[in-house]
């Protein structure tokens, strides 16, 4: 039997809502449990596998926690540009940092990160060109031109948490005739290798998948969607939003 309505959740104020329990969540009142939505795009996809994010190719993952250089492809035009990056410690702990760009469009953040998983433009001025968080010569986000967010499908699963995967949707668009997407949405546990939870195939069109029962991933646990396209010149565009909830190990 399908449920058709949620349990009420006790407000901040002591009262009792009105509103289903992601509502609750959204608004922040229900302790320990966080709502994520997201989302990357991939212009381009052919014959060899690529993960769903605004660079394209196969994502690079730290190994270590590291601290982040933030350039903007347009040097000293994008002076005073803030950006905050967001992700996890060296111990998977939640972080985020706002960098001012300087004269030369740079600015390196104080905190390290074991995972970049979003960017954006938190101040009022707007960057001019691509907006690269890097270290070493290794492109970890970007802020594509006129986004001022990044676009990446993909996600770890904060220390003390444990992620509900509730709905995947995955398009996969392309100009060419007769050419086709294969997808996966992968996960891998700490210190284990990613293994595909779900794949399918999209043809134009797409691709909706909502778990009635939602997947639970673990704490620490990186989550990609991936993309490979049926020949070489399908040039496919490939968009994927992960919808999640996230609730401490220790809440209710």
């Amino acid at each position: 039997m399908a449920i058709t309505s949620y349990p009420k959740v006790m407000t901040m104020g002591g009262g009792v809502g009105d509103y289903p329990y992601y509502m609750q969540v959204a608004r922040g009142l229900v302790d320990g449990h966080k709502r994520l939505f997201k989302f990357g795009f991939n212009n381009n996809v052919n014959n060899s596998t690529e993960d769903c994010w605004d660079v394209g190719g196969v994502y690079t993952y730290q190994t270590s926690a590291l601290a982040m250089t933030v350039t903007s492809d347009a040097g000293a035009t994008d002076n005073d540009v803030q950006v905050t990056v967001q992700g996890l410690d060296a111990s998977y702990n939640e972080v985020s940092e706002a960098v001012t760009l300087a004269g030369s469009g740079t600015a390196t953040t104080t905190q390290t990160y074991l995972r970049v998983f979003r960017a954006f433009v938190s101040g009022s001025q707007e960057p001019t060109n691509n907006i690269n968080v890097t270290n070493g010569g290794t492109t970890y986000a970007r802020i594509s031109t006129g986004e001022n967010q990044t676009l990446m499908a993909l996600w770890t699963v904060p220390a003390g948490y444990t992620a509900y995967l509730l709905q995947t949707d995955v398009t996969a668009f392309t100009e060419q005739n007769n050419k086709f997407a294969t997808v996966q949405i992968q996960t891998r546990e700490l210190n284990g290798v990613f293994r595909t939870d779900d794949k399918f195939a999209i043809v134009e069109n797409i691709h909706h998948q909502q778990y009635q029962a939602p997947l639970p991933i673990l704490e620490k646990t990186d989550i990609r969607v991936r993309a490979i396209a049926s020949s070489s010149n399908a040039h496919l565009e490939i968009s994927a939003g992960l919808d999640i909830i996230y609730i401490e190990n220790t809440a209710p």
